[in-house]
């Protein structure tokens, strides 16, 4: 389970809560690396929206966060709005690629 500091006060939730968006665009940023170099692998458009890979990857975290102590729904419809995002940039990232060749 993840360990959380005891707040006292709203300015010491919004410390933390700013310290982890900072992590969490790096990982981002991270994520988008890879989903480029997919972008820039895959043969066909068709290919870039995989829904069995969704789906794995939806059950593997919401099995994580219940792990961790994280409401399962939270993570779900956080990953799949996530996902979704992600689908547009390595379509974008497809689309340049193609206009290149």
């Amino acid at each position: 389970m993840a360990e959380v500091k005891t707040c006292r006060t709203m300015q010491e939730v919004r410390v933390e809560i700013d310290r982890l968006d900072r992590e969490l665009v790096g990982l981002l940023a991270e994520r988008a690396g890879y989903v480029a170099q997919a972008g820039r692998i895959k043969q066909r458009a068709e290919d870039i929206r995989d829904d069995a890979r969704i789906e794995e990857v939806v059950a593997k975290v919401r099995e994580r966060s219940r792990a961790e102590g994280l409401d399962p729904d939270v993570a779900e419809a956080t990953w799949r709005a996530m996902i979704e995002a992600f689908i547009r940039f390595e379509a974008a990232v497809f689309e340049r690629r193609e206009e290149r060749e």
